[in-house]
This record gives structure tokens, sequence and C-alpha cells, in this order.
């Protein structure tokens, strides 16, 4: 039998690319995990994603996921068929352009291989204790000293 682990994760940006962060809260029985990273250079959407492949990837073991996230872009994405879509037509959206972040979605989906994940969505800033500490963190990632380099990100850029 799979363990259960709950997943809250959140992605910030200040400026759009500009300094990122994502924060990530696992939660399973009595145990809790909180990650985050920060960026010098990247985007929202970039941030998100980041957030719910950290929580995914620190798993150990496979797992039945429910991932809670504000991002419509994911929850759309995964539970609509879009990034499996975009995959199959060599990262495209459609005929003229191509689908962004494709190396984000490319681990995603193969997590998702691993792991039974349901992705949930939650209204961002609603009173959702767990969201707005996974945000409190994604910001606090984004302003911290020392920020990553999203290599893919400014590499394309």
């Amino acid at each position: 039998m799979k363990s259960t682990v709950i997943i809250y994760s959140d992605g910030a940006c200040s400026g759009n690319p500009g300094p990122g962060g994502f924060g990530t809260i696992l939660l399973a029985g009595q145990h809790r995990k909180e990650l985050s990273a920060g960026y010098r250079k990247t985007t929202n959407n970039r941030m998100e994603l980041l957030g719910a492949i950290s929580g995914l990837e620190a798993l150990t073991r496979p797992c039945a996921v429910r991932l809670h996230t504000d991002s419509a872009y994911i929850v759309n994405a995964i539970n609509k068929g879009w990034a499996r879509r975009w995959r199959e037509q060599g990262w495209m959206r459609n005929k003229k352009d191509a689908a962004e972040n494709p190396d984000l979605w490319e681990r995603l989906l193969a997590l998702l291989e691993t792991h039974e994940v349901e992705f949930i969505w939650v209204r961002g800033h609603a009173g959702n204790v767990e969201n707005e500490r996974a945000d409190t963190i994604a910001v606090a990632a984004s302003q911290a000293p020392n920020l990553l380099v999203d290599e893919e990100y400014e590499r394309r850029s």
C-alpha cells in the first residue's frame, strides 16, 4: 500500500521574469517538511512548476499524493491532458506555438509515472493556511542572498 502525502506548493516572482522562488510543504502523518529555493532570473510559471517538482522529487518511494497549488497553469495542463499532448506534439501547443517550460514539464510528467498524483487547485491568498505558508517561503526564497541560476531559462532567454 502506498503512503499518502499531501503537498502544498507555490511559486513567486518579483517581475516576470525576475528574481523568483518556490515554497513546498510535504505532510505525511505527523511528519512535515518544507522546501524552498530562489533563482536570480526566472518566471512565475517556472517557480510554480519547480515547487510541485521539488515536492515529488523529495519522495523516496512511490506515494499517493494530493498536490495543492494555486497555479491553474499546472492543474489544467495536467488534469486536462495538455502537458502530455504538448509532449506528444514535440513540445508544441499547436502548429505554430511552442509549449513553454518543456524541461520542467518533462520532469513533472516523469514523476507522474512513479507517483499517483491528484492535482488540486486552491485559490491563492484566500486564507488556506498551508497555501499561505508555501507562498511565504516562496517569497522569502526569491529575496534570499546568493540566488541560484535557472540555467535552462537563462540559456533560452
